[in-house]
């Protein structure tokens, strides 16, 4: 009940400060007020104006916002998200592109269960739709997922990744982000020796923690400050009454968010204090560049216990992607039996979560892939973020990663003979 408790008093808090954002909001616009030649109401409406939006967005699931793409015919063509296959912690969705015909590229982008929903990649999603068909994993928020379904760790991830694989077919290009970049190498492994027909053609891994000690970072070393059980006691809660997932144990969204904000605290109160400013002197906007960012950042979603206490003991801290030790089902995953799935690692060169040298270090596990099959990209002065969704991968990274797609899409190649993969 403890747990309970506690996470009914972050939502609390959280509806309060909605509440009093929105209460003076509505004061300082009050028509009456408008008589008293005082700015200290301008700055209180516009005070209340970016308290209740910065703490709504807390708990909505932001919208894909995506109502068309250009097409080859240079018609705008209306944009449906379908859900392909669903399941219990997250659905394979299709962005459907209607009357367009089907695009050669298959692209199965893998969204990171980070504690931002899918969405978070919507502009990298935005820039490959014109080229590729594209799938993306929606990963559920936990809070919402009854306690009926179950678990869902390290391994049920990557066996996720494994149903949606061997849905869409040999013929898909992988692209994962960040977090699941060592999952989805293991998929790809797991493949290989279960059903090699089923494996994608490459797999893209951008920014992802596959050797976290590489380079060690401040995620890195929070890792391995922190037992197990100091990080269960202080960061695991259970779901409270008000969702479907009562009784969950989560690692809760609000929790992470505050985690993220206190590693940049300085700037993220200094673009506050910024937008308070500029929506008092009549200068910001509803879709401006602070509201465009903070609506996506701000929302946050509960990963399951089970999953965020996994990946910190068994990839950052057992290291068993790094060290090819994984395990699915009591079956140890071997990365080396993968020979033919093109493979490219990209990394920022001021990546301070996943710094240079963590992500590239996959190409040495795959012992069973020829050198012609290997690449690597290394982009100067991008940071984190910058390297999916950024001005670095809409000039440089986004053409390189087509043409890694595009090189390896041909008959695939197998001990040196050329077969070619079977539609599916």
């Amino acid at each position: 009940m403890r747990f309970m408790a506690t996470y009914d008093l972050m939502d609390t808090v959280r509806n309060t400060n909605q509440w009093l954002g929105a209460t003076a909001q509505a004061l300082g616009s009050y028509p009456a007020v408008a008589m008293v030649p005082n700015p200290a109401f301008q700055w209180l409406a516009a005070w209340g104006e970016v308290t209740e939006r910065a703490f709504s967005r807390m708990d909505t699931k932001p919208d894909w916002g995506i109502g068309s793409v250009v097409g080859e015919d240079g018609r705008d063509h209306l944009v449906d998200v379908d859900v392909e296959l669903a399941k219990p912690f997250g659905d394979l969705i299709h962005f459907n592109v209607q009357g367009r015909k089907e695009m050669p590229r298959k692209v199965l982008l893998v969204a990171p269960m980070s504690g931002h929903y899918a969405t978070l990649l919507r502009s990298t999603v935005v820039s490959l739709l014109p080229d590729c068909e594209l799938y993306v994993t929606d990963w559920h928020n936990a809070r919402d997922i009854p306690v009926s379904e179950g678990k869902f760790d390290v391994e049920d991830y990557t066996l996720y990744l494994v149903d949606f694989m061997k849905h869409l077919g040999p013929n898909t290009h992988v692209i994962a982000v960040c977090q699941p970049a060592p999952l989805a190498l293991a998929a790809t492994a797991y493949l290989a020796e279960e059903d090699p027909q089923a494996q994608p053609r490459s797999l893209t891994l951008i920014g992802g923690p596959i050797d976290p000690d590489a380079t060690p970072t401040e995620v890195t070393d929070f890792g391995n400050r922190v037992t197990m059980g100091q990080l269960e006691h202080s960061m695991i809660q259970r779901v409270g009454f008000k969702y479907k997932g009562v009784g969950r144990k989560v690692y809760p969204g609000l929790l992470q968010l505050s985690s993220f904000i206190a590693m940049n605290v300085d700037n993220h109160t200094k673009a506050f204090t910024d937008q308070i400013s500029r929506v008092a002197k009549g200068e910001a906007s509803d879709h401006d560049k602070h509201n465009k960012f903070y609506d996506e950042y701000l929302a946050v979603m509960d990963m399951t216990a089970e999953f965020y206490l996994s990946t910190v003991e068994r990839i950052f801290k057992g290291l068993e992607i790094a060290q090819n030790k994984f395990t699915v089902a009591g079956k140890q995953v071997d990365i080396g039996k993968i020979t033919d799935v093109a493979v490219k690692t990209v990394e920022g060169e001021n990546d301070d979560i996943s710094a240079p040298g963590q992500c590239v270090a996959a190409l040495d596990l795959c012992t069973g892939l020829p050198d012609s099959l290997k690449a690597s990209h290394l982009e100067p002065g991008a940071g984190h973020y910058g390297i999916f969704a950024g001005k670095g991968w809409r000039n440089n990274i986004r053409p390189l990663v087509l043409e890694f797609i595009d090189a390896n899409s041909g008959p695939r190649v197998v001990a040196g003979k050329d077969t070619q993969a079977k539609a599916g």
